[in-house]
């Protein structure tokens, strides 16, 4: 590998690092601004959605440069298509984050549910968690920490599902609660899609570090 190789390389790692810092920015003011009603934090998410877009650009188009310029192959090319799917996947997240966000505007009008309190502790602790160890899965080749969010993601969804079950519970009950219920259950099946992201990112690490592809696996 030449050093000019090697040093676009370094530099394109931390701009990733950097968007992942801005993604999980973005995802925990979102998820503080729906579990303690704060519409202050959602504005901030707003801002930070707008940084993340312009860094996935940018991203982009280096990757696209050091393609051109270098021409990398074997485990330095696998670097760079695992480069614009992560690129692709935080971008995402972003966006997510900002629905959140938009949700989380709506209901700190709204009355409160109590019963989703320990949906708004367990799930964005997980999703949470997941993102974390994506990244630092991603930044060490952890092997075995990707693993270990693609085990996680198994929970997410079973969470995801039982808050179904509870929105459909609470509509029968009583329908006036109708656009809240569905607003949360909206905000759960964001950060289900949050998770899903972390999971493909996980597995685009093992990708990296075995040359083998694991999405569709059984």
């Amino acid at each position: 590998m030449s050093l000019h190789l090697q040093r676009d390389l370094d530099a394109l790692k931390k701009e990733v690092l950097q968007l992942g810092n801005l993604v999980e920015s973005a995802i925990n003011a979102a998820i503080l601004a729906l579990n303690n009603r704060e519409t202050e934090l959602a504005d901030k998410v707003m801002q930070y959605e707008k940084e993340i877009n312009d860094k996935e650009v940018y991203i982009e188009e280096e990757c696209l440069k050091i393609l051109a310029l270098h021409q990398p192959v074997a485990v330095d090319l696998r670097f760079i298509v695992v480069v614009l799917k992560v690129n692709n996947d935080l971008e995402r997240m972003g966006d997510f984050a900002k629905n959140i966000a938009k949700r989380a505007i709506f209901l700190a009008t709204q009355p409160p549910i109590p019963i989703f309190q320990e949906f708004a502790v367990d799930l964005p602790v997980m999703v949470r968690s997941m993102v974390r160890k994506s990244l630092d899965a991603l930044v060490t080749l952890d092997v075995d920490l990707a693993r270990n969010v693609i085990k996680m993601d198994e929970k997410v969804d079973e969470i995801n599902r039982e808050m179904y079950a509870e929105v459909h519970r609470i509509i029968q009950q009583d329908a006036s609660k109708a656009e809240v219920a569905m607003s949360l259950l909206s905000t759960s099946r964001y950060m289900e899609r949050i998770a899903d992201l972390s999971t493909n990112i996980a597995e685009d690490v093992m990708f990296m570090v075995e040359g083998r592809v694991f999405r569709h696996m059984e």
